[in-house]
């Protein structure tokens, strides 16, 4: 195998596992990042975040001086007399106002990597962005690049997710690369080669569609169970049959037909409105996006509509809300579920008592949880309250002990928010029990 120099500026959640797993697979990287908490933290041997997996992997590939931290992007390209042959940006898309993605962050690193590469240098967009903006990305180095430093720029989408991150890397479905060169190519393929994973080679733009387009599907996956769910309560039907039914065509499949309270985290909610915004700014008013919105936000309001039908006045009552987090096995708090469900059950004047296992202390910062009591577990969380609304489908919920959870209760009303129990079970033990599209 042959061993690259890489340069990953960005040590967030992509930044940081891209980096990790580039170490882990035999390059040597150095991981930038402008905030000298999260460097400082880092380099004492902590990750920022919870995922699975990659504590361990970070502390060996940290050992093994495979992975190192740097403050600048020229520091890092330039580490210890060594020069970056690849620099992925994996920095910080966020949402403006108008739905379009704040790529002012990628503009400023291309920027910086033109006026410090001293060889050719192969340039990666790996943050999810838009298409065109590889070529935006081409047109700042060209701009900067007053030495004429031969370059090549490359779309390689990321596609993991969070809770299994590690796991998607080191065993990916796929490897996406959009390129313009055989140089580039050729480079790209060595950086994964030991990765031993279907490689796709592109055109730029159509890489860098592959990411919106497939994020976007699977999310219209989800609230198109999720609008099925809806006329299942109406009839009487099973929305986990009818998945079922469903995902047993292999021309469908089951991933996805999850029913619930609507998806959140950073990466569906921003693709979905990025790429809609992008489409409408090239001409093309792609509506089933906007449905998909539609039918989502809809969904978010699941548990205060549904309490609202069990409790009738909810002025005073108490709820206990499990789970906080966007999805098991991550403390991501962005674009949570919970955030929405807290907010509406506290403008209803209702006390709301809250756990999860890992993300306590993030939410306990966000405005949408003022008020809000923390429990230390989950039976703590129930104590007294008078309905219990499973928002995020840990592991450990899954196994609650209703019997010990409804003597804890001074209302048995349940709502099962992820279909985790079994309705019949609940109902026979005294719950007055409502699960998504569940009859």
């Amino acid at each position: 195998m042959k061993s690259h120099d890489v340069c990953v500026v960005g040590a967030g959640y992509v930044g940081l596992v891209t980096g990790a797993c580039l170490a882990e697979i035999g390059h040597r990287v150095v991981c930038v990042d402008s905030d000298p908490r999260k460097l400082k933290s880092l380099k004492a041997g902590k990750i920022p975040i919870h995922e699975p997996g990659l504590d361990a992997l970070f502390r060996r590939v940290v050992r093994s001086g495979r992975l190192s931290f740097a403050s600048s992007v020229e520091e890092g390209i330039r580490y210890k007399g060594r020069r970056a042959a690849v620099v992925f940006i994996a920095v910080g898309t966020p949402p403006r106002a108008d739905g379009s993605a704040d790529l002012s962050s990628v503009e400023a690193v291309a920027e910086t990597v033109a006026r410090h590469m001293s060889g050719y240098t192969v340039i990666v967009d790996k943050s999810t962005v838009p298409v065109e903006t590889g070529d935006w990305v081409s047109k700042t180095i060209q701009r900067f690049n007053k030495t004429g430093v031969p370059y090549d720029v490359v779309s390689n989408p990321e596609f993991l997710s969070e809770g299994s991150a590690v796991k998607d890397f080191m065993k990916p479905d796929r490897v996406v690369l959009g390129v313009s060169s055989k140089r580039a190519e050729i480079l790209m393929r060595e950086i994964y080669a030991p990765l031993k994973a279907t490689v796709l080679v592109t055109d730029l733009k159509s890489a860098e569609l592959i990411k919106h387009a497939s994020n976007s599907f699977l999310a219209t996956k989800i609230s198109y169970i999720n609008a099925v769910s809806s006329l299942c309560e109406k009839v009487g039907a099973d929305v986990k049959m009818v998945a079922q039914g469903m995902g047993l065509d292999r021309r469908i499949g089951p991933l996805f037909l999850n029913a619930g309270i609507g998806f959140g985290g950073f990466c569906f909610p921003k693709d979905l409105e990025a790429f809609y915004w992008i489409s409408r700014q090239k001409g093309y008013d792609f509506k089933l996006l906007k449905s998909v919105q539609e039918v989502n936000e809809r969904q978010l309001s699941w548990v205060s509509r549904k309490i609202e039908e069990k409790l009738w006045n909810l002025e005073g009552k108490t709820v206990a809300v499990l789970g906080l987090t966007f999805k098991p096995n991550t403390d991501d708090m962005r674009f949570a579920p919970s955030i929405q469900v807290v907010a509406g059950l506290r403008e209803r004047g209702v006390k709301v008592r809250a756990f999860d296992p890992v993300s306590m202390e993030r939410a306990r910062a966000l405005p949408a949880f003022k008020g809000v009591h923390f429990a230390k577990n989950e039976y703590d969380a129930i104590k007294g309250c008078d309905a219990l609304a499973v928002v995020t489908e840990w592991p450990q919920f899954k196994s609650l002990d209703l019997r010990r959870a409804k003597k804890l209760m001074r209302t048995a009303v349940l709502l099962d928010g992820r279909n985790i129990f079994d309705p019949a079970k609940a109902r026979a033990l005294g719950f007055d029990y409502a699960g998504v599209g569940r009859p």
